[in-house]
């Protein structure tokens, strides 16, 4: 697996969040995910395609107003592996929320989705 082919999943995945349509999401989440994703987000464990499509419609349609997702980072691959940061920032200064994801890819598609989304507190010690 290469870089350019991790970096291209990844931000097909994004751009499904920033497509101008709810119709084409689907389209470009099957363009850089496995028909089984696992996908674990802020609600717990999800499995498949639609599992994801919801889960971005439903940031699509946040109360604030359609936001924009960006990958603000450079993709870190270790093998398989993969981490990103993201930043989802609404419209008019509106909530802002930035995470990082972990994804696993196979064959170029990722398959495994795990989002950490907010900032790590610092250590107490």
């Amino acid at each position: 697996m290469t870089e350019e082919a991790a970096r291209s999943a990844i931000d097909t995945f994004i751009s499904a969040f920033n497509t101008s349509d709810d119709s084409h999401v689907a389209a470009l989440l099957s363009q850089a995910l496995t028909t089984d994703v696992v996908f674990w987000g802020p609600l717990g464990r999800s499995e498949g395609i639609t599992a994801v499509e919801r889960f971005v419609l439903d940031i699509r349609h946040h109360p604030a107003g359609a936001g924009t997702m960006v990958r603000c980072s450079a993709v870190d691959m270790p093998d398989e592996w993969a981490r990103y940061q993201w930043v989802f920032t609404t419209p008019g200064g509106g909530p802002r929320l930035a995470g990082t994801d972990v994804v696993h890819l196979t064959r170029s598609l990722i398959d495994q989705i795990i989002v950490f989304a907010g900032e790590i507190e610092p250590s107490a010690s």
